[in-house]
C-alpha cells in the first residue's frame, strides 16, 4: 500500500490532507532550521523567501527518510513542509514569544503579506511498487490582506496563545481567520499545504492523488 508520511507535527496540515482523503502517517521532524538556512546560504548566498521555506521543507524530508522510520510494510512517499510570512522585504517564522508575536501584529495590521508555503516530495517507494527515486519540491505563494486590527484584538488575540503556534502569527483556520481580509491564491497554502501543488508533485513521480485516499 501506498502512503503519504507528513515530515510535520502540524494539526492544520494533517487535518487538511484528512479533508481530502488522505490518512497520512505522521513523523516530527527534528530539524534544525537555523543551522540549515546558514548553511544554504553559505552555499548559494541570499535566499529569497519562497527558497527558503523550500530549503526547509527538503531537510524535514530528508531528516524523516534517513532517520529510517518504520512502515509497517507500506510504500512511502515522505512529504516535508514549511511555512514563512514575508511583509515589507521581511521574513517571519513562528514568533518567539507573545511580545514578538504583539510586535509583529503591529507591523502586519492593515497591511499586506505574503505567505509562502515550501513543499518537498521524497518517493521512497520500492521499485516493483513503482518507485522512482525521485525527490522534488515547490513553494506555494498566497497573498494575504490583514484587517486593521485595534490594540485591545491584538492583544487578545495574542492572549489565547494561537498566534505564537504558527508561522506569521497567524492562521485562516482557526481564531485568526477574522482578521484576514482577503486572499489571493490557495488558501490551503496559507493554512501550510497546498493540494494542487501537492496533487502536481505526486504526479511527477507517477502517483494519482486518489491513489492516496481513504
Amino acid at each position: 500500500m501506498t502512503r503519504l508520511l507528513l515530515a510535520s507535527a502540524s494539526p492544520a496540515r494533517r487535518a487538511t490532507l484528512a479533508a481530502a482523503g488522505i490518512d497520512a502517517l505522521v513523523v516530527s521532524s527534528e530539524v534544525d532550521e537555523e543551522a540549515v538556512l546558514a548553511a544554504a546560504r553559505a552555499r548559494f548566498g541570499t535566499l529569497e523567501p519562497a527558497d527558503a521555506v523550500l530549503v526547509l521543507a527538503q531537510a524535514k524530508a530528508q531528516w524523516v527518510v534517513e532517520d529510517q522510520v518504520e512502515s509497517d510494510g507500506d510504500d512511502l512517499l515522505y512529504l516535508g513542509c514549511d511555512s514563512m510570512l514575508e511583509l515589507d522585504g521581511e521574513i517571519f517564522g513562528k514568533p518567539a514569544d507573545a511580545a514578538q508575536a504583539t510586535a509583529r501584529w503591529r507591523t502586519m495590521r492593515g497591511a499586506t503579506g505574503v505567505l509562502h508555503t515550501g513543499h518537498w516530495l521524497i518517493d521512497d517507494r520500492d521499485p516493483a511498487a513503482g518507485g522512482t527515486g525521485g525527490t522534488l519540491g515547490a513553494t506555494s505563494s498566497t497573498i494575504v490582506h490583514f484587517a486593521d486590527l485595534s490594540d485591545a484584538e491584538i492583544d487578545a488575540y495574542v492572549a489565547t496563545g494561537e498566534p505564537l503556534a504558527v508561522a506569521g502569527a497567524f492562521t485562516i483556520d482557526g481564531l485568526g481567520g477574522a482578521f484576514v481580509t482577503g486572499i489571493e491564491g490557495d488558501h490551503h497554502g496559507v493554512v501550510g499545504i497546498s493540494l494542487p501543488l501537492l496533487r502536481g508533485l505526486l504526479a511527477d513521480v507517477g502517483v494519482a492523488i486518489s491513489d492516496l485516499w481513504r
